[in-house]
């Protein structure tokens, strides 16, 4: 027994004394492909929309930001309205009295209208996530900025609704979808309110990030999310549904269980999606040096949640798909709730790349577990709410290497191309090989702040390359050799000639 511990321990050894010298400096990297074994590709890469006074019409970059989404044309974009801007989430602030309601869509209309008409034509996901916080228990009543443009981070105060029943919660959310989808609605008093709209809504998410929101027992996040669907659903029966949207499943799996579970919702309510999120978050002392390790040793921790989650998924609801509808990174400096306004630090160049690398790893390490949707976040971010996160320059509008990245996914990648299983050594890469009707293309992310060169497998000796990393201006190149050099945390597509 001690003799096959040594030979298994000398082994371990020599295999990661190989790995580690596939990833210096100046050695490339040997990728090899078995064409004959594959899976099929489910998986869009996308991002999310997150909606703030930058998305509104007036704003600087409101053209450019809103012409970049529409030539992209990434499907299962998640539009996110969310709690610190009121009055672009909530379109009932106020509750209704004997004699007045106090319905408003006036700030919230221009962005929606905006959003689907740079999305037409694609599927997308609607999450009006923020409930008017008057239906919720209180100490005393919440208070709101009359400013649609002021930030507050106090909105979303209580746990448990004033109506146990959820008629009052389920009443709010089918006028706002009838807003949308069916001209108008009858407010509580009876009265009409004409919209005009008649918009088809693909997929409807219910709530956001469930476990800092309000913080619902899976008990009462099934009752609520039964009793919004049910009067949507049978608005529009093609309409799909998306629950959960947790911000640390790892942390509640009892959450995703119970949702899961058919028999514990009310007979006929679809569970079409689940959603949930992950954000790297480094110390504040980190530099790149350290985020080429910390972003990805992070992300890991997602990639094995996705694991123990899947495994849920299937036993208890195998039909119902997942997006991880929320997926970036966040610098610590970024969270100054005492003075929002203030821009903080200057963001290193270095740190878009990385955290677009990042972004890449997942998306390819999500797709080999068969993830339907994994989406970027998000489009637009600026002092007072996560600079760090935006994937366009929040001064020009123009999309930096994050934007890039995602960009390199969607173009390179369709559903129903074949992933080839795909060899090399170390961690310091990731590649997938993928056919389909583009024919044979090659992805590659570089994990790390330095040049790493590799040697493509002989179908990609003459392609089509494009690269997303600093300073490199986003085109399609013709590539002819048979080692390529990926830049600091680049992502390179290759399509074979």
């Amino acid at each position: 027994m001690k003799r096959l511990s040594a030979i298994l321990l000398a082994l371990g050894i020599a295999a990661g004394i190989a790995a580690a010298q596939e990833g210096t400096p100046g050695k490339p990297i040997a990728v090899k492909v078995d064409w004959a074994k594959t899976q099929p590709l489910k998986t869009t890469p996308t991002l999310q929309m997150v909606v703030n006074p930058m998305l509104r019409r007036g704003s600087p970059i409101h053209d450019t930001t809103f012409a970049a989404l529409q030539q992209l044309g990434a499907d299962m974009v998640r539009y996110a309205a969310w709690h610190p801007y009121p009055k672009l989430a909530v379109a009932e602030l106020q509750p209704p009295t004997a004699n007045e309601t106090f319905w408003d869509f006036s700030a919230i209309d221009p962005i929606v209208l905006d959003f689907l008409n740079a999305t037409k034509g694609q599927d997308f996901i609607f999450s009006l996530s923020t409930n008017p916080a008057w239906m919720y228990k209180t100490p005393k009543p919440v208070t709101y900025p009359e400013d649609p443009d002021k930030l507050t981070w106090d909105y979303t105060q209580g746990k448990n609704l004033r109506d146990p029943s959820c008629a009052e919660l389920a009443d709010y959310y089918a006028r706002v979808a009838a807003w949308y989808t069916q001209g108008g609605f009858k407010d509580e008093l009876g009265k009409w309110h004409e919209s005009g709209y008649h918009f088809k809504i693909p997929y409807w998410e219910v709530f956001n990030e469930i476990d800092v929101e309000h913080q619902p027992t899976p008990e009462q996040y099934v009752q609520r999310y039964d009793a919004i669907v049910a009067p949507l659903h049978k608005m529009d029966p093609a309409m799909k549904f998306v629950g959960l949207a947790m911000a640390f499943p790892e942390r509640n799996p009892a959450m995703v269980e119970y949702f899961l579970d058919h028999s514990h919702h009310q007979p006929g309510i679809p569970l079409d999606m689940i959603s949930y999120h992950f954000y790297a978050i480094p110390t504040r002392e980190q530099t790149a040096a350290d985020w080429q390790y910390s972003f990805f040793d992070q992300a890991d921790r997602l990639i094995t949640t996705i694991r123990f989650v899947e495994l849920m998924r299937k036993r208890l609801s195998p039909k119902t798909k997942t997006t991880l509808d929320e997926v970036g990174t966040i610098l610590p400096t970024d969270w100054h709730p005492d003075n929002p306004y203030d821009p903080g630090p200057p963001i290193p160049a270095a740190y878009w790349n990385a955290s677009g690398a990042m972004f890449a790893y997942i998306f390819l390490e999500a797709a080999k577990q068969g993830i339907d949707v994994v989406g970027e976040s998000q489009l637009v971010g600026f002092p007072s709410q996560f600079p760090s996160v935006t994937m366009v320059d929040w001064k020009t509008g123009k999309p930096n290497a994050r934007f890039e990245v995602l960009r390199v996914l969607h173009d390179a990648t369709h559903t129903g191309d074949q992933m080839a299983q795909t060899r090399f050594l170390g961690s310091d890469i990731d590649v997938q090989a993928l056919e389909g009707t583009a024919g044979k293309s090659l992805l590659l992310v570089n994990k790390r702040d330095r040049a790493i060169s590799v040697d493509l497998p002989a179908e990609f000796v003459h392609s089509d390359l494009r690269v997303a990393a600093e300073g490199v201006e986003p085109h399609v190149s013709a590539w002819e050799g048979k080692t390529l050099t990926l830049p600091p945390f680049g992502v390179a597509a290759l399509t074979a000639k």
